[in-house]
C-alpha cells in the first residue's frame, strides 16, 4: 500500500486497499484499522520519518539514493517506534527486516538492519 502511494501519491487509497487485501475485484473487504493506522501515520509523517531515516545515514548517502522499497520499509518502521506504543522498538526493527526479506534482497536488508540498528542504540529508554 505504501509503496503504491509512494509511486502514485494520488491514487484513490480505498481502491488500493481493496487490491491489496483481496484478489477479487467484486468484493470489498474491510481495511484492517492497524494497517489503516499504518499508513495514514506514515503519510502523516513522512517529511519526519524521512528526516530521521537521513540523521542515520552514512556519509555519501541521501534519501534520494535509497531503493524506494527500503525506504518505505524504514518509514514503517521508524514510524512505529515513534508513534506506536503497543509494538516494542525491537519489534518494529524485527518486522522491517522481515519485510526486507520479502520484498528486498540481502544487501538492502542488511542496510536497512544498520539504519534501524543505530536508531536502537540512541533510544534512551528502550523497550525490550
Amino acid at each position: 500500500m505504501l509503496f503504491a502511494l509512494n509511486a502514485n501519491p494520488e491514487a484513490d487509497h480505498d481502491a488500493l486497499y481493496q487490491r491489496v487485501l483481496t484478489d477479487d475485484p467484486n468484493q470489498i473487504v474491510p481495511v484492517p484499522e492497524y494497517l489503516s493506522t499504518l499508513v495514514n501515520g506514515v503519510l502523516q509523517y513522512q517529511t519526519e520519518l524521512d528526516a530521521q531515516i537521513d540523521q542515520y545515514l552514512s556519509a555519501g548517502w541521501q534519501l534520494k539514493r535509497i531503493a524506494k522499497t527500503d525506504l518505505v520499509i524504514m518509514r514503517l518502521a521508524f514510524f512505529e517506534i515513534d508513534h506506536v506504543d503497543e509494538v516494542p522498538d525491537r519489534v518494529a526493527v524485527n518486522e522491517a527486516l522481515e519485510l526486507a526479506k520479502m520484498f528486498s534482497d540481502d544487501r538492502s536488508r542488511r542496510f536497512i538492519n544498520g539504519v534501524l540498528a543505530h536508531t536502537l542504540d540512541n533510544e534512551p529508554n528502550q523497550e525490550d
